[in-house]
Protein backbone atom coordinates (compact mmCIF):
# COMPACT_ATOMS: atom_id res chain seq x y z
CA UNK A 1 0.00 0.00 0.00
CA UNK A 2 1.59 3.89 -0.97
CA UNK A 3 1.73 5.85 1.28
CA UNK A 4 0.37 9.53 0.93
CA UNK A 5 3.34 11.56 -0.13
CA UNK A 6 3.35 14.11 2.65
CA UNK A 7 3.29 11.29 5.59
CA UNK A 8 6.78 10.42 4.66
CA UNK A 9 10.06 11.69 5.55
CA UNK A 10 11.94 13.18 3.33
CA UNK A 11 14.63 10.28 2.79
CA UNK A 12 11.61 7.83 2.19
CA UNK A 13 10.88 4.82 4.07
CA UNK A 14 10.36 1.18 3.77
CA UNK A 15 7.16 -0.06 3.42
CA UNK A 16 6.97 -4.14 2.96
CA UNK A 17 9.02 -4.44 0.57
CA UNK A 18 10.03 -1.73 -0.75
CA UNK A 19 11.08 1.90 -0.34
CA UNK A 20 9.03 4.35 -0.52
CA UNK A 21 10.58 8.57 -1.67
CA UNK A 22 8.09 11.35 -1.87
CA UNK A 23 8.90 13.79 -4.94
CA UNK A 24 7.52 17.14 -5.70
CA UNK A 25 7.36 18.84 -9.00
CA UNK A 26 9.08 21.82 -9.15
CA UNK A 27 9.26 24.21 -12.65
CA UNK A 28 12.57 23.10 -12.93
CA UNK A 29 11.39 19.08 -13.49
CA UNK A 30 9.09 20.42 -16.55
CA UNK A 31 9.06 20.88 -20.04
CA UNK A 32 7.64 23.64 -22.16
CA UNK A 33 4.05 21.81 -22.11
CA UNK A 34 4.51 21.71 -18.44
CA UNK A 35 4.44 17.87 -17.93
CA UNK A 36 7.77 16.52 -16.64
CA UNK A 37 10.46 16.42 -18.85
CA UNK A 38 11.26 12.66 -19.09
CA UNK A 39 15.03 12.32 -18.10
CA UNK A 40 13.90 13.69 -14.84
CA UNK A 41 12.05 10.84 -14.13
CA UNK A 42 15.76 9.17 -14.08
CA UNK A 43 16.90 11.71 -11.50
CA UNK A 44 13.88 10.91 -9.22
CA UNK A 45 14.59 7.45 -9.39
CA UNK A 46 18.40 7.74 -8.60
CA UNK A 47 17.25 9.73 -5.82
CA UNK A 48 14.76 6.64 -4.92
CA UNK A 49 17.70 4.13 -5.32
CA UNK A 50 19.75 6.46 -3.51
CA UNK A 51 18.30 6.63 -0.41
CA UNK A 52 16.48 2.92 -0.52
CA UNK A 53 20.20 2.85 0.23
CA UNK A 54 20.66 5.26 3.11
CA UNK A 55 17.32 3.96 4.69
CA UNK A 56 18.99 0.31 4.34
CA UNK A 57 22.21 1.60 6.07
CA UNK A 58 24.02 0.96 3.01
CA UNK A 59 27.30 3.94 3.16
CA UNK A 60 27.70 4.00 -0.47
CA UNK A 61 30.00 7.14 -0.25
CA UNK A 62 32.41 5.13 2.87
CA UNK A 63 32.66 2.40 0.32
CA UNK A 64 33.72 4.23 -2.23
CA UNK A 65 36.24 6.21 0.28
CA UNK A 66 37.50 2.92 1.37
CA UNK A 67 38.38 2.24 -2.29
CA UNK A 68 35.96 -1.21 -1.57
CA UNK A 69 34.05 0.16 -4.91
CA UNK A 70 30.68 1.51 -5.76
CA UNK A 71 27.61 0.83 -7.94
CA UNK A 72 27.02 1.54 -11.61
CA UNK A 73 23.74 1.18 -13.92
CA UNK A 74 24.50 -1.22 -16.48
CA UNK A 75 21.04 -1.44 -17.74
CA UNK A 76 17.92 0.16 -18.03
CA UNK A 77 14.48 -0.42 -19.30
CA UNK A 78 11.90 2.12 -19.26
CA UNK A 79 8.11 2.94 -19.70
CA UNK A 80 6.36 5.99 -19.77
CA UNK A 81 2.76 5.36 -19.11
CA UNK A 82 1.14 8.61 -18.10
CA UNK A 83 2.19 12.68 -17.29
CA UNK A 84 3.32 14.20 -14.59
CA UNK A 85 3.20 17.82 -13.64
CA UNK A 86 4.04 20.65 -12.38
CA UNK A 87 3.11 20.68 -8.49
CA UNK A 88 2.12 17.05 -8.23
CA UNK A 89 3.05 14.92 -5.63
CA UNK A 90 4.75 11.86 -6.04
CA UNK A 91 5.75 8.95 -4.74
CA UNK A 92 9.01 6.99 -6.17
CA UNK A 93 8.71 3.38 -5.24
CA UNK A 94 11.94 0.90 -5.08
CA UNK A 95 12.03 -2.59 -4.59
CA UNK A 96 14.47 -5.42 -5.19
CA UNK A 97 13.58 -8.24 -8.05
CA UNK A 98 16.80 -9.80 -7.91
CA UNK A 99 19.94 -9.91 -6.18
CA UNK A 100 23.22 -11.31 -7.26
CA UNK A 101 26.83 -11.53 -5.60
CA UNK A 102 27.69 -8.72 -7.72
CA UNK A 103 24.61 -6.85 -9.47
CA UNK A 104 20.83 -5.97 -8.04
CA UNK A 105 17.84 -5.62 -10.50
CA UNK A 106 15.60 -2.74 -8.87
CA UNK A 107 12.02 -2.33 -10.11
CA UNK A 108 11.45 1.72 -9.79
CA UNK A 109 7.26 2.92 -9.82
CA UNK A 110 7.22 6.46 -10.28
CA UNK A 111 3.07 6.93 -9.27
CA UNK A 112 0.73 10.13 -8.17
CA UNK A 113 -1.63 8.63 -5.72
CA UNK A 114 -2.77 5.34 -7.23
CA UNK A 115 -1.85 6.47 -11.44
CA UNK A 116 1.25 5.10 -12.47
CA UNK A 117 3.17 7.51 -14.41
CA UNK A 118 6.38 5.81 -14.87
CA UNK A 119 8.06 2.34 -14.19
CA UNK A 120 11.40 0.99 -14.82
CA UNK A 121 13.91 -2.23 -14.52
CA UNK A 122 17.38 -0.54 -13.50
CA UNK A 123 20.62 -3.58 -12.95
CA UNK A 124 22.99 -2.05 -11.48
CA UNK A 125 26.85 -3.65 -10.74
CA UNK A 126 28.97 -3.50 -7.78
CA UNK A 127 32.06 -2.47 -9.42
CA UNK A 128 35.76 -2.40 -7.89
CA UNK A 129 38.00 1.42 -8.67
CA UNK A 130 39.48 -0.62 -11.58
CA UNK A 131 35.54 -0.72 -13.27
CA UNK A 132 35.57 -4.41 -13.03
CA UNK A 133 32.51 -6.15 -11.18
CA UNK A 134 33.28 -7.57 -8.21
CA UNK A 135 31.00 -8.92 -5.08
CA UNK A 136 29.19 -6.78 -3.08
CA UNK A 137 30.09 -6.54 0.70
CA UNK A 138 28.16 -9.25 2.91
CA UNK A 139 26.82 -6.97 5.32
CA UNK A 140 24.88 -5.22 2.34
CA UNK A 141 23.96 -8.43 0.27
CA UNK A 142 22.60 -9.57 4.20
CA UNK A 143 20.61 -6.15 4.22
CA UNK A 144 18.84 -6.71 0.55
CA UNK A 145 18.30 -10.18 1.79
CA UNK A 146 16.12 -9.20 3.96
CA UNK A 147 14.52 -6.06 1.77
CA UNK A 148 14.21 -9.08 -0.78
CA UNK A 149 10.44 -10.37 -1.55
CA UNK A 150 10.82 -13.92 -0.29
CA UNK A 151 9.29 -15.33 -4.17
CA UNK A 152 12.66 -13.99 -5.07
CA UNK A 153 14.36 -15.34 -2.51
CA UNK A 154 18.54 -14.63 -3.45
CA UNK A 155 19.66 -17.50 -4.74
CA UNK A 156 22.08 -15.95 -7.31
CA UNK A 157 24.00 -15.22 -4.33
CA UNK A 158 23.98 -18.59 -2.90
CA UNK A 159 25.08 -19.95 -6.30
CA UNK A 160 28.07 -17.83 -6.62
CA UNK A 161 26.78 -15.64 -9.35
CA UNK A 162 29.81 -15.25 -11.28
CA UNK A 163 31.61 -11.57 -11.21
CA UNK A 164 33.11 -10.49 -14.17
Amino acid sequence: MLQCATDLPSEGRIVGHEHQLPVRVYFEDTDLSGMVYHANYLKFMERGRSDMLRVLGIDQQGAHAAGEGNYAVTALAIRYRSPARLGDALIVATGLQRLGAASLVIQQRVMRDTVLLVEADVTVAFVAPSGRARRQPAAWIEAFGQFLPARAAATDVNQGESPK
